[in-house]
């Protein structure tokens, strides 16, 4: 097969585009003939060696992919060759073929095209996880989202419009405000310009800042509220007054996707198979594509991220 491999950790000139063994299917897994993946800020950090995949996990990049299964382990049930599917992954994605655990595939949803999907999984189960089963949002309440404009940002805040909450986006630029409101944001924060901890009264924040706005977000905390670290693009350390959040009566929590047993991924790919693609089948929630490019142009779309601009997910569709 063809796939993205590292050359060695660096800029994006790393990314090369040239032949790999093709994977084969262990005990539980399915192999996928890859349709189309999706770019994430952690397949940046991941080509400049600071994110790692799983031991034993492939060390090609991608965190999500959307294709048709080709070949599944005996043990496989539920799943046949010629399915059209998409999936969370460990790594592997930025390839023609990828081996998944067959608990980590999703159906495709309704309405949505095979290389659109690709676009869905790593926010769809980043979202319902932290937001839904950490945070427990609820009707009536608020969620903060920073990032608005990222792949989580725009995913979040439609599943949280479906929810029945009020929500509250930070970004950049009118443009990416006005544009979050369009997707249902109630309320859009300049973070350049608004402390928003001052406008906002949060039940949850979804953070991918981390340690920059940790004793900001704590300050915008509602009693009873819940904080949810899912990023470090902030930095790692900072300190914060323990009493402000014992106050509140406040949870503060981080989490990540990628290092979960599989069992744990499952769990989430199936409560987001039953609850978040109904949404978008009712159009409710929809995927949010900036662009697609061809998969060799890898090292093209990680500029196009880390030059900013990019609003939703960038997608790599495979040729062929």
């Amino acid at each position: 097969m063809q796939a993205i491999t590292i050359s060695a950790p660096g800029g994006p000139e790393a990314l090369v585009w040239t032949a790999a063994p093709d994977p084969t299917p262990g005990p539980g897994e399915v192999l996928v003939r890859v349709a189309a993946t999706a770019v994430n800020r952690a397949d940046l950090l991941q080509r400049k060696g600071f994110y790692p995949p799983p031991p034993g996990s492939s060390e090609i990049v991608g965190l999500e992919c959307s294709g048709t299964v080709v070949e599944a382990a005996p043990d496989v049930t539920g799943w046949s060759i010629g399915d059209e599917v998409c999936a969370l992954l460990a790594g592997g994605g930025y390839a023609e073929l990828v081996a998944v655990p067959a608990a980590q595939l999703m159906p495709v949803p309704s309405g949505v095209d095979l290389v659109s999907a690709a676009a869905l999984p790593e926010v769809a189960c980043t979202v319902w996880s932290n937001v839904v089963q950490t945070a427990r949002l609820g009707v009536g309440e608020t969620l903060l989202v920073h990032g608005g404009a990222g792949g989580i940002g725009t995913h979040a805040i439609q599943v949280g419009k479906a929810l029945g909450a009020t929500v509250a986006v930070t970004a950049g630029s009118a443009e990416r405000l006005t544009r979050c409101a369009e997707l249902g944001a109630d309320i859009t924060l300049d973070y350049r310009s608004t402390a928003f901890e001052d406008e906002v009264a949060a039940d949850v924040i979804l953070d991918n800042m981390g340690a920059k706005y940790l004793s900001r977000n704590i300050a915008a905390l509602k009693r009873g509220g819940r904080l949810v670290v899912i990023g470090m693009q902030g930095g790692t350390k900072a300190e914060f007054d323990i009493g402000a959040v014992l106050a509140k009566n406040a949870m503060v929590t981080a989490t990540s996707l990628r290092y979960r047993p599989i069992a744990e991924k499952g769990a989430i790919c199936a409560a987001v198979a039953e609850h978040v693609w109904p949404l978008i089948a009712s159009g409710a929630v929809r995927p949010v594509v900036h662009e697609v490019l061809p998969l060799p142009r890898a090292a093209d779309a990680h500029r196009m991220l880390e030059a900013g601009g990019v609003f939703g997910k960038l997608v790599l569709a495979a040729e062929g």
